[in-house]
This record gives C-alpha cells, structure tokens and sequence, in this order.
C-alpha cells in the first residue's frame, strides 16, 4: 500500500487535529470494562530501555486489571529495530504489539502498513477508558504519533527533547549567566575554555552518525528542518552551513581532545567529572548526572532550554509509540494494553522512576510530582517549556541511517578542519538519489 506524497502530507497536518475531536466523544454513555477480553494472551515486543522496565514490572497488574495475559521481551534498540523490519517483512509478526522509534521507523512503518489504525478504537467509548484523556496528551507528542495521511497508527509513549546541561559552578566562576541565544552560546564556551587546565566550554555528540541531532539543533535556529515541506534536502544552503560552522567552532575550539570519536556516554562522562561547562543533549540522560555515586557535580547541575537562533527557537525532539500488528488477530487486548501502558498512571511511574519524558504537560505542573523527583523544578520548567517548542530533530524520512551516517561524516571531517559548506555539499549530492529512490519507492 503506497503513501500519499510527501508534499500533499506535510500540508495534512489537520489529521491530528481532528484527533482530539473524535477523543471527545468517548465519554457520557461509556460503557467500557476493562475485563473485556480476560482469558486473552498477547505477545509484546518493546526496545530495551528504561521505559520497557517499568512497563515489564506492572504486567502483572495489567494483568490483575483486565484477566489479559502477556508475554513479551524487551530487545537491545538497534537489534529490536532490525527484528521489527524482518518479521513484518515476513508477513508473520510474532508480536500482537510493538514499540516504535518514531524518529526512525515511523515514515517505515507507514510505507509498510504495519500497523493498525488507532482511531477508530480511540473514538469508541467501548474502547477507550473515560478517563484516558487524549486532550491532555502535549501537541508534539500527538504530532509525532500521526502520519501524514492522518492515520495515528501509534499511541505516544515518550518524547525526548534536547536541553543544555550547564554546570553553575563553572559558569558563576566567570560571572557568566546561561546562554540566551546561540551567539552568546558560541561567546560562552569560549570563555569558558581553558585547555592548560583541562576545562571546556562545550562537549557534543562529535561521532558520525551520532552527531547528526547537534547540527540539526543549531539548524532549527534557522526555522529549518533537514528535509523541506516539499521534500527537499535544505542541508547544503545557508541556514545548514550556519549550523555547520557552530558545530565546527564549538567541537573544535571549546571541546574536550578527542571529541570526534565521543557518543553521548562519552559527553556525559566528560560532563559529570566538572571539565564541561555546557553539554547539549537528550533530557533523558539526566538521571546519572544526579546520582552521588557516579557525578561529581550534583550540586551544580543545571538545565536549560535550548536557546533561540537567528530564526527561531525550537528544541529537537525524538519520540517513541506503541503500536498494533495491523495483521494480529488480538486488535481489542492489544488496544487495551498500548492504552494502560501510555495512560496518565503508567507514565506518572515512568516519570517518577526517571524512564523518560512522558508527553503528557499536566504531569510537569503537578506538585506532587515535583516533590517526589529527584531532579527538581528547574528540570520540570525545562521540559514544559520544551514540550512547547518541540520540533522533529531528523527528517521523517524512511532511510534516517543513511542520512545520519552520510551527513555525520561532512560533519565529523570539519572537527578535522575541513570546510564546512564544501563538506555539507558533498554529503547532500551523495544522499539526495538515495531519498529520491525511497520516496518513489512510497
């Protein structure tokens, strides 16, 4: 089954908008039971992480709620997408439900028609518990959870934005208040550089591949994403090589040695043992900058919004869902769990456990919430300020790897020395047949 272009679909965003319309009327005359489909089983395949942990230690509750059994195994992220393709591929999934890198498999799992269509289940009262409450989900994570065409073929389990991390210690030292724009982000590192000493003001993702999600970040200040509404590759213009050279000054001049070959854990390292002032990330990494254990600045964390470019002021943003094998012949049971597993309690626990980002705003304005979380208010103000900038941080393409892996080595090369526009015209003309050929293929 083929997709609708991708022009035509960039401009049907109204497919998520009529969502909450049709999430409204599940209500008054609901007669929903959880015990609908008890002495039903139905096999589960999440990415390992420490949201499939939390969700795997209350299936027995889920179980106890609806007499639904499940199995289900949690698979390495890499190797978890690989046997998703494969077994779709096959026509004989194993799993009655699925977890879903939405900012890799989702443009994948359209194309494929893997899974089913939510909303018919959404809007009917038999289905869907009254106190569900789609409304209260944030608008990027329902955004994400949408396809072009309208269909909603995921339920949002998490939405991870990218925030600064910025030690307070180091910046109070220098009489330095955290960045306000990308400019004076570039300013500060600088200033807080200081090799003889081995203190630097900036670490980021420098690893190919890995990297991509730093640039893309600095594109956004340039109101631009990677691919256009029209399905143009923009990596090679002005806004991109801007991007470009932020990227070159920062992990050349303000950077730790060898940050060409550092990955996220790598920039957490650096981060937790005080030599970084300011790192750019994913929030979910928070967690062990706070663990007195391991960090050696918990009393000096702090986090911030991303701060505005030229252009724009946007965080980038990568989500997960969860799915329904479009072919499983367990639709309802199925239903139920993607539903108890992304309803308000499930990802309250997800939160409180430090699992994730959950796109759900009331849980970040919740006093309680605040209360028992170990990473404190200005975390929470991080997150609902991002949520509400939120913007796809890679391309809602199908071959998201070849783009990272292709654009992430122009941008490594730089690191090196080499010219910025020269390295990001090379990549563009290496990948633009490659999202030609898939798009025809949609």
């Amino acid at each position: 089954m083929s997709l609708i272009s991708r022009r035509t679909a960039l401009g049907a965003g109204a497919g998520l908008l009529a969502a909450p319309a049709l999430v409204e009327r599940v209500g008054a005359q609901s007669t929903f039971d959880w015990r609908r489909f008890r002495g039903e089983r139905i096999e589960v395949s999440l990415t390992r992480s420490p949201r499939s942990e939390v969700m795997e230690r209350y299936h027995r509750e889920f179980t106890e709620l609806t007499g639904i059994q499940v199995g289900s195994e949690a698979i390495p992220e890499q190797q978890h997408r690989q046997k998703v393709a494969i077994e779709f591929a096959s026509g004989r999934a194993s799993f009655d439900v699925v977890s879903i890198a939405l900012h890799v498999q989702k443009r994948l799992t359209a194309r494929g028609n893997w899974l089913s269509d939510l909303r018919p289940m959404l809007s009917d009262a038999n289905m869907t518990a009254p106190d569900y409450d789609w409304a209260g989900i944030s608008e990027g994570g329902k955004r994400y959870v949408t396809q072009a065409d309208g269909k909603i073929d995921t339920l949002p389990l998490n939405i991870d934005f990218w925030i600064m991390y910025y030690n307070r210690k180091l910046f109070r030292d220098r009489g330095l208040q955290d960045p306000r724009s990308m400019d004076e982000l570039v300013t500060h590192a600088k200033a807080l550089t200081d090799a003889r000493r081995q203190q630097y003001g900036f670490v980021g993702r420098g690893l190919r591949n890995a990297n991509v999600p730093v640039f893309t970040s600095w594109q956004l200040g340039q109101d631009e994403e990677t691919v256009d509404r029209n399905g143009r590759l923009t990596t090679d213009g002005p806004g991109a090589v801007w991007a470009g050279e932020m990227y070159k000054t920062l992990l050349r001049e303000t950077a730790p040695p060898g940050v060409v070959g550092f990955n996220w854990n790598e920039c957490q390292t650096s981060f937790m043992q005080g030599r970084v002032a300011m790192w750019l990330d994913g929030v979910g990494f928070a967690m062990p900058v706070l663990d007195r254990q391991r960090s050696r600045v918990v009393e000096d964390v702090g986090f911030a919004v991303v701060p505005p470019g030229p252009k724009a002021h946007h965080s980038a943003i990568f989500g997960d869902g969860i799915g329904i094998t479009r072919t499983s012949s367990k639709q309802g049971p199925a239903y139920f769990y993607a539903q108890f597993m992304t309803g308000k309690t499930m990802l309250g626990r997800i939160l409180a456990a430090g699992g994730g980002t959950p796109p759900r705003d009331a849980l970040y304005t919740d006093a309680s919430a605040m209360a028992n979380s170990p990473f404190g208010r200005e975390w929470f103000e991080t997150v609902l300020k991002s949520q509400q900038i939120g913007r796809p941080g890679l391309p809602e393409i199908v071959p998201v790897t070849e783009f990272r892996d292709t654009i992430g080595i122009a941008l490594t090369n730089t690191i090196g020395g080499a010219d910025v526009a020269t390295e990001l015209k090379r990549a563009t003309d290496a990948f633009r047949p490659v999202l030609e050929q898939s798009e025809r293929a949609s």
